[in-house]
């Protein structure tokens, strides 16, 4: 401005609704994070692989952590509101009441969480039929896309649920629809988790093959119609094209986002989709099941867990600066990786969701001993990450063998926190990975998006966000270590390569009791 004025300030407000929290930052136009909060939220596990939440609950502490984040600013001067979401489905009736996803008909648990697995047979009675849209999900449905889950509503909560319906949301569009009254959904929703095509929209063929026909006879009110043209929105690209990059958002799971100026096919790997993250291009998404919560797990479930949290406690720090130290004074003089030498996991305890694209797998652990010490724990830890370091390893091979070329890799989310986990990503993919100045870069993200929503933007790549401040250099090609890294990463893929199927009860049993005898 003129006579050394100064610039008046505008802020936005990203909210990110995880897993287990919903967290909000106040962003001001230069991309700096005034201030932060965050709420937990409920969770409910009636069964196995049942999980459900409230989408009351959320909507709440949307709003606790909107008001903290906010307090003291001039309403005049938020200009925007942005959310991003996990892709749960969200059930209201007509009236946009709540209804029980649940056989125990509790209203307020209206949510499936994306974790939720409990349409096994719908999906496989979709994968089963072949059709053409399956091509756009990596040749396979996964369970935790929407089709499945409403295909399960519909043929287990007929009456509670089902035929009172009369808005299916994904988390994310429930939330704007809360925040501004509008049913619109957005493409990037139900381009990667309801078959949309951005360039030939619903396919009612599918849905009728599928038995669930009702959405094409009430021409898919229920479901919603896309809202505003995306058109116009780029992305900044310094350097490199954005092509070549890999965007890992890892937290209770792990996204593989890369995109293509023309659609690749990968085998177990979701997309191509249209438009669906950057306008004109196609997006292939992979994806690991559990990765932060699979640490959790492991963590928590070993003998020496308690001793960890006294220790821990005792310096302050989180159990996780605790085992990073204590690696440190294992290792010795050896790279902090070669304590894994005789220890492999299969991390799909939930899965896999890519590129193997088989939600009946399970996790393994070979090399166990009797040892149960912090020493153990913390190795066992170690080589946790590793095995989910092998998984996005794997995918990019995938990727790559379908025709993209990734030679970074960028990294967002909790997880990103962890140097050992951004290192054993850097170490084991043989890439640089790139962090975000931003610890908080999801929010600020979402906050970008409230600000082009607001027109003081007229697109992503006009706000000037700080970009990436640190690179955790891969190994040097050719060097022992990462020699290291291709033998166990063979070990890794052998896991599942020489696993033995099942032995199946023959046909003319009628169930495994009666194999049994």
């Amino acid at each position: 401005m003129s006579g050394g004025e100064p610039e008046p300030r505008c802020y936005y407000v990203g909210v990110d609704v995880g897993t287990g929290s919903v967290r909000a930052a106040l962003v001001d136009q230069r991309g700096a994070l005034l201030a932060f909060a965050d709420q937990p939220i409920d969770k409910w596990e009636p069964q196995f692989n049942h999980h459900e939440q409230s989408s009351e609950n959320i909507w709440a502490a949307c709003c606790v952590v909107t008001k903290k984040v906010v307090q003291g600013i001039d309403r005049s001067q938020i200009r925007g509101l942005g959310f991003d979401a996990t892709c749960s489905l969200v059930v209201l009736d007509k009236q946009f009441r709540p209804l029980p996803v649940n056989h125990e008909g509790d209203f307020h648990r209206n949510i499936i969480m994306w974790l939720d697995h409990r349409a096994i047979s719908q999906v496989q009675k979709i994968n089963e039929t072949k059709h053409r849209v399956l091509q756009y999900v990596g040749g396979m449905m996964s369970v935790e896309m929407q089709a499945p889950k409403l295909l399960w509503l519909k043929e287990n909560l007929r009456e509670t649920c089902w035929d009172k319906a009369g808005h299916f949301f994904d988390l994310p569009d429930f939330l704007s629809w809360k925040a501004t009254g509008v049913t619109a959904r957005s493409l990037c929703s139900l381009v990667c988790k309801w078959t949309y095509s951005a360039e030939k929209g619903w396919d009612d063929s599918f849905w009728k093959m599928i038995g669930l026909e009702d959405f094409v006879a009430d021409n898919y009110s229920k479901i919603g119609v896309i809202g505003a043209d995306v058109a116009g929105h780029g992305l900044i690209c310094e350097g490199q094209p954005v092509t070549s990059r890999l965007a890992v958002i890892c937290g209770t799971s792990s996204c593989h986002m890369g995109i293509s100026k023309d659609p690749i096919f990968v085998p177990g790997v979701w997309g191509p989709y249209f438009s669906a993250m950057v306008p004109g291009f196609w997006l292939n998404e992979g994806g690991q099941s559990i990765t932060g919560k699979l640490i959790d797990h492991v963590v928590q479930g070993h003998a020496a867990f308690p001793e960890l949290q006294a220790k821990a406690t005792t310096r302050c720090q989180s159990v996780y600066a605790y085992l990073n130290s204590h690696l440190d004074l294992i290792k010795k003089a050896q790279p902090v990786g070669f304590l894994t030498v005789d220890l492999h996991v299969w991390p799909d305890f939930h899965g896999n969701r890519s590129p193997l694209a088989d939600l009946t797998l399970k996790g393994m652990i070979t090399g166990l001993t009797l040892s149960q010490d912090l020493d153990d724990l913390a190795i066992l830890y170690l080589a946790t990450v590793q095995a989910i370091a092998f998984g996005t390893r794997f995918i990019i091979e995938a990727m790559e063998a379908a025709g993209h070329s990734i030679s970074a890799l960028f990294l967002c989310g909790g997880l990103s926190k962890n140097p050992l986990f951004v290192q054993m990503h850097a170490d084991i993919t043989g890439m640089p990975v790139v962090l975000s100045q931003e610890v908080e870069s999801v929010l600020v993200g979402a906050a970008i998006l409230g600000a082009c929503a607001s027109g003081d933007f007229a697109s992503v790549q006009l706000l000037k966000i700080s970009s990436a401040v640190c690179d955790f250099l891969s190994s040097e090609a050719g060097s022992f270590q990462d020699y290291f890294y291709k033998t166990s990463f063979n070990s890794y893929n052998a896991i599942y390569l020489k696993r033995t199927p099942s032995p199946q009860p023959p046909k003319q049993c009628k169930n495994l009791s009666e194999y049994q005898h």
